[in-house]
């Protein structure tokens, strides 16, 4: 039988889940029961691997062990602050892409609709006693969402910014998809996504591609009153750059769950520039996907991308070499 090991901790119950969606198909292996010759044996046997960062849960000698299996399948959508350049060139190595997809929509819809309506704004107005019913705030149906990065979460986005009446422009990798939208393309037509977007909601994964693609030259060419999301990663936007064109467009919005430096992947979180004293921006603390109920559906879906693989066929959400940051 074909054998998963995965290489966390994992509580009772989530062996469980991973057992029942693994069937028939494997056996898990689990990495942390294992003493070092366990180890090694269960890295020298396996067919695939379940990780959420190798560069922690292998230790170094235990990296060789592993050039032959079929699939690396991480936990995480995003994997940049992963050392996949440790791992044996040859061996495939997906993210779970869009396993968290549905609650980050949700999320990210939240805060375009707080910009929207002005909601944190007028609450601090009234709270000083001001009361300005006759501001005006925005609808956004007709408008269009700029959707950079149209996988898994992009696509979760999509669905709920169609409802309110929002046209769909999109850009992915491979200027396609079989879901429907209203404007689709390559990244070379950045340029024509921000200039349509009245919102922009950024799901790409950081490679060296999107790292700094949204600079001070890209925020020029959007709408002075457009609404930008950040549900990827800070290092997509220059952090300088975002914050001056706050300051010079107070009509202008941030939506930032993304931060540029967070505790999971650097160990402190940190901004070099005061968002949170603009009334123009919206935080939250990467909490997108922190919803009950995502731990087991982010395994299931792991588990069935290790499934294709045992197939025989293409998993989804493969990491190239050239997407590999360190």
């Amino acid at each position: 039988m074909d054998t998963v090991v995965v290489t966390f901790e994992l509580a009772p119950r989530d062996r469980a889940i991973v057992a029942d969606a693994l069937g028939d198909a494997a056996q898990a292996v689990y990495l942390t029961d294992l003493d070092e010759p366990g180890r090694a044996a269960a890295l020298g046997s396996a067919t695939a691997l379940l990780a959420r960062n190798t560069g922690k849960e292998l230790q170094g000698h235990e990296q060789g062990l592993i050039e032959h299996v079929r699939l690396i399948q991480f936990m995480s959508a995003g994997i940049d602050f992963v050392p996949l350049k440790q791992l044996p060139p040859g061996v495939p190595v997906a993210a779970n892409g869009g396993a968290y997809a549905e609650p980050m929509a949700e999320h990210g819809l939240a805060m375009i609709l707080a910009a929207a309506k002005r909601l944190f704004v007028e609450q601090t107005e009234l709270a000083a006693g001001r009361f300005n019913q006759h501001t005006r705030n925005r609808s956004l149906a007709g408008g269009v969402c700029g959707i950079l990065g149209f996988g898994g979460i992009g696509i979760a986005t999509a669905r709920l910014m169609r409802a309110l009446g929002m046209r769909i422009h999109a850009i992915n990798r491979r200027g396609a998809s079989e879901v429907a939208t209203d404007w689709i393309a390559k990244p070379d037509r950045l340029d024509d996504l921000l200039a349509a977007s009245d919102v922009l909601v950024l799901c790409a994964p950081l490679t060296r591609t999107t790292h700094g693609q949204i600079g001070a030259p890209q925020l020029a060419r959007m709408k002075d009153d457009a609404i930008l999301v950040n549900l990827a990663r800070g290092e997509i936007i220059d952090e300088a750059a975002l914050f001056a064109h706050l300051q010079a467009h107070p009509k202008f919005f941030a939506c930032i769950d993304a931060w540029w430096v967070e505790p999971i992947r650097h160990g402190t979180f940190r901004m070099d520039h005061p968002f949170l004293t603009l009334p123009n921006v919206i935080g939250s603390p990467h909490n997108s996907a922190s919803v009950r109920g995502a731990g087991e559906v982010g395994l299931r879906r792991a588990i069935a991308n290790i499934r294709r693989a045992l197939a025989g066929e293409a998993p989804y959400y493969m990491v190239g070499h050239d997407e590999r940051l360190v």
